[in-house]
């Protein structure tokens, strides 16, 4: 996995992909990804990548821990 870092958004579906979460869909404002019955928002495409800050929260709401992302 990609060390604990700002991101882009593609990498980061493609890292969630890896982690067995679906391929994003439309819904409402943001896109978002399944796994079993949890239903994760992801940003929607803009300039730049995903800060730090927000790439925590989104792993937070994943339930993947920092350590799971750097180690996988």
């Amino acid at each position: 996995m990609p060390p604990f870092k700002p991101i882009k958004r593609q990498e980061l579906i493609r890292q969630l992909k890896k982690l067995g979460f679906s391929e994003p869909k439309a819904g409402g404002n943001h896109q978002y990804m399944v796994k079993g019955q949890l239903k994760l928002f992801i940003p929607n495409p803009h300039r730049g990548d995903i800060r730090k800050s927000l790439l925590a929260r989104i792993l937070r709401q994943a339930n993947i821990t920092r350590e799971e992302w750097e180690n996988l």
